[in-house]
């Protein structure tokens, strides 16, 4: 059985392996006239004890079963397609196509795609541009049956094909239905997943996945990685990457694959109602984002004014949508919108780690912060150290 180890022998209890614990997993315990550290139920191998020990007397002791995953029958790395009402392949899937793209030439191994099309969808050219983002091979199905978005149907199809394909990563979109889709993968095939990555790298020797994320509420950056199952799996929201730009020279393999006969929906979708918006900050091509540094809520209107001056929408940190200046929909970060626009005006923004990880694809990042030492000039590729409102003010003339 997998577990904590300590050596008795060497332990000196000097008690910094508990200091250290933040779980309560480790404890100092008396033997005879001498302590020393041992683990409690509550231990969750986390390897800080293991750290902080100065005598090394503590270890983590794993088992290695007989039908232990072979890891080195495992190659290339699979993408899970996501289509739109319309059938279109969603542009988090061509994200996800070009970084895995980029990987798959460090490791040497191909890219393939899972596309499911509902019957009769009218985006038959994404098998083409999925090839033409970066993509060796599209496994395609088109069956009445993923009609509608059932995380159970497509998540039993995507581990049929997984099991077949036996791929060494798998990437999901990280949008309402693939946060739904990918645990229950995960679940059934018995292996880890990262959610939310914003740094996605690949060990070429050893194939790892380095999968990095905000964690502790966005204030450190964690890098996971799944050392003992397969395939490694990591989800990713929309506008972490950018997307390539399509080479329609590429030649690739589209293989029409079928939806076993026995999985069958267990639920019956009796209608479905658009969610109509205004607002897509994800596909806007111009932002402007706007933080505690405006002020006040008065100089909201200012700003949606400046906005509309400028073709742009409206975004904002979260400290504005918990005081209630703006709704949900406008917050931009690892915790709201993750955008990728051509350019992004960032007014008042101090620049949290998880605001700059949602950010992270724009192209042109203009700051101004009166603040010179904002986090948010270490992305910018333009920084003014100014007044934000006054600086609007000015813009509009």
């Amino acid at each position: 059985m997998s577990g904590l180890t300590v050596d008795r022998a060497a332990c000196i209890g000097c008690g910094r392996c508990v200091r250290a614990c933040v779980h309560a997993g480790i404890e100092l315990v008396w033997d005879g006239p001498r302590k020393f550290a041992c683990a409690t139920d509550a231990c969750v191998l986390c390897a800080s004890c293991i750290d902080a020990c100065p005598v090394d007397a503590i270890s983590i002791h794993k088992d290695v079963s007989a039908d232990a995953c072979d890891l080195s029958s495992f190659h290339d790395i699979l993408v899970v397609a996501q289509c739109g009402a319309d059938g279109a392949v969603l542009p988090v899937t061509f994200e996800l196509v070009g970084r895995a793209r980029e990987l798959a030439d460090i490791r040497g191994c191909r890219v393939a795609v899972v596309l499911g099309q509902r019957a009769g969808a009218a985006g038959a050219d994404g098998a083409g541009q999925l090839i033409a983002a970066g993509a060796d091979e599209v496994l395609r199905c088109c069956d009445e049956r993923l009609n509608h978005l059932d995380a159970e149907v497509y998540a039993r199809w995507i581990c049929q094909l997984i099991d077949a394909a036996r791929p060494e990563a798998v990437l999901f979109g990280a949008t309402a239905f693939g946060r739904e889709l990918a645990p229950a993968v995960a679940v059934r095939i018995q292996t880890g997943l990262t959610a939310d990555c914003t740094v996605l790298e690949l060990d070429e020797k050893t194939g790892l996945l380095q999968q990095t994320r905000p964690a502790f509420g966005g204030n450190l950056m964690a890098t996971i990685v799944c050392p003992d199952h397969r395939p490694q799996m990591a989800s990713v929201r929309p506008g972490i990457f950018a997307a390539p730009e399509p080479d329609w020279a590429r030649r690739g393999t589209v293989s029409d694959v079928t939806l076993d006969a026995t999985i069958e929906p267990r639920v019956r979708v009796l209608e479905t109602k658009p969610l109509h918006s205004d607002l897509s900050l994800a596909d806007a091509d111009c932002l402007l984002v706007i933080g505690r540094g405006i002020g006040s809520k008065k100089h909201v209107p200012l700003m949606r004014k400046l906005a509309e001056h400028l073709g742009a929408e409206l975004g904002c940190t979260r400290p504005l949508v918990e005081a209630g200046w703006l709704d949900y929909a406008h917050q931009v970060g690892q915790t709201g919108v993750s955008v990728a626009p051509r350019v992004l005006l960032s007014l008042g923004v101090s620049g949290a780690i998880q605001h700059l990880a949602g950010i992270s694809g724009a192209q042109t990042i203009i700051a101004v912060n009166e603040d010179p030492d904002a986090p948010i000039f270490g992305v910018a590729h333009y920084r003014v150290v100014a007044d934000c409102v006054e600086f609007a003010s000015a813009l509009l003339g």
